[in-house]
């Protein structure tokens, strides 16, 4: 049968703002023939996420993450239904996912790396496992639970960057219904602070394209901030930093303004950031949800509770079509900088 895919064309260079010219669109001949172990998948929703803008590069920077090779099919999370299988976990019909899915309309896959789901913990929207009841939700719960120290009745202020991203709006409903007295917002658009306050629940959110980020911290977090949700990185983190109390605690999540730039991860911080954190004894830790995975289970478990019962509510954004998955990632980057942001296909 014939299927298509895409393969990384070129690389954007470790300096470099990705272009939709950087994926190619393949047609490829897939034979169905199935060794034992193996699973014959038909692919419902692909993941775009920031983090695949260092696998473009030939070093991704992070001993985790393996660099992604020119011409080669891509691959990160995805969603599908089997087809056939020879691998006795699954059946035709079942409703699977995994990391590693191939950008493929139908792939042949090792059934190993596959994980069944139940349709009914994501209230019928498959799109979820790849976001809210998926690697995403259980970023923002883990993130906060392990690295966050919220405490319920401590009158706890937090502040989340990206908070109109998928990681991000999530993030922040978490930490309200875990116990912090404040939650503010900060994001790209008029449009987007309405939706965190009218839709989400925020107490204030802050448009960092149009306002003083530093003054309207100020303003919506009179009390300092106890936990900051880093989705960004750079002079917005440092405004939010500038203003944590002593003993805070920052949750190194992503740093999606700093992917396009040759440096480390994590990105260096100003001299006069690292000497507050220092001086305030702030915590700012590298936070990989991968390590924490034996609290998978109960983590999405939680999150399905609360996506059902209406107290997390989800944004998505979904661009139809496997030919234009180049270009929703790179409009991803490229236009939400402040936002982790969850693009799917079907």
């Amino acid at each position: 049968m014939q299927v298509q895919r895409v393969v990384l064309n070129s690389r954007p260079g470790t300096n470099g703002v990705p272009v939709p010219e950087n994926f190619r669109l393949e047609e490829i001949t897939l034979v169905p023939d199935l060794k034992d172990g193996e699973v014959h998948v038909r692919t419902l929703y692909l993941s775009v996420d920031p983090y695949m803008r260092c696998r473009m590069n030939e070093d991704s920077g992070a001993e985790y993450l393996t660099s992604w090779q020119l011409s080669e099919c891509l691959d990160g999370g995805g969603l599908g239904v089997v087809q056939t299988s020879r691998c006795r976990s699954f059946t035709e019909g079942d409703v699977v996912t995994s990391f590693n899915w191939p950008w493929q309309t139908q792939a042949i896959v090792k059934g190993n790396a596959l994980q069944k789901v139940d349709p009914q913990l994501a209230d019928g929207h498959l799109s979820y496992f790849l976001g809210a009841v998926g690697l995403t939700g259980l970023t923002a719960l883990l993130g906060i639970r392990e690295k966050g120290n919220v405490t319920k009745g401590a009158d706890q202020t937090m502040v989340v960057s990206g908070a109109a991203g998928a990681c991000g709006s999530l993030a922040g409903q978490i930490g309200r219904l875990d116990g912090c007295a404040r939650v503010v917002g900060i994001c790209g658009s008029d449009e987007k602070c309405k939706t965190l306050k009218e839709d989400l629940g925020f107490s204030a959110a802050v448009n960092y394209r149009r306002e003083d980020v530093a003054v309207r911290l100020k303003e919506s977090c009179p009390d300092g901030v106890d936990v900051y949700f880093d989705n960004v990185g750079g002079p917005i983190s440092d405004a939010v930093i500038s203003q944590m109390n002593h003993c805070g605690h920052v949750v190194l999540c992503g740093q999606i303004s700093q992917y396009n730039k040759d440096v480390p991860y994590p990105p260096p911080l100003s001299e006069q950031t690292e000497e507050t954190l220092q001086s305030r004894s702030i915590t700012r830790e590298r936070f990989v949800v991968l390590s924490y995975m034996s609290k998978a289970e109960a983590g999405l478990c939680e999150l399905s509770q609360w996506i059902k019962s209406g107290q997390i509510k989800v944004l998505e954004t979904v661009v139809s079509g496997i030919e234009n998955i180049g270009g929703a990632f790179c409009s991803m980057m490229t236009n939400h900088l402040s936002a982790f942001l969850s693009l799917q296909y079907h």
